[in-house]
């Protein structure tokens, strides 16, 4: 049980992190652009405005996903609970697999929104 605990509270993490860092990035960008923290693209990093729009639009989707993988893995670790070490831990990493894709899939549709919205300069189409 042990085991099923520990990777439960690890398969949490990257949920909890992307709703979290999501609400945040939607209320307020990082203050200045910088290479440290936040949303970091050439893009995103092109001017104040790329900077606000790529870390609302990053935001939103990382709130969304977030919540969306919480339910996911929760119900899975769910339905395992009281399984083998083996079982749990095979599980657990591929959830943990399919959280750290998303987290890196969100990259491409909030640089298509930036391309959509701004030219390649940064200025608002």
């Amino acid at each position: 049980m042990g085991m099923w605990v520990f990777m439960f509270v690890m398969n949490m993490l990257i949920p909890l992190v992307m709703i979290g860092f999501g609400k945040l990035f939607m209320k307020n960008a990082p203050g200045e652009i910088n290479a440290f923290f936040g949303y970091r693209t050439s893009m995103s990093m092109k001017n104040k405005d790329t900077w606000e729009f790529a870390h609302k639009y990053c935001g939103k989707l990382w709130r969304r996903w977030g919540l969306a993988l919480l339910l996911l893995s929760v119900s899975v670790m769910l339905f395992i609970i009281g399984k083998d070490e083996d079982t749990t831990g095979t599980v657990a990493a591929v959830l943990c697999t399919v959280q750290v894709i998303a987290l890196i899939f969100s990259v491409y549709p909030t640089e298509k929104a930036l391309r959509r919205n701004f030219d390649k300069d940064g200025k608002r189409l």
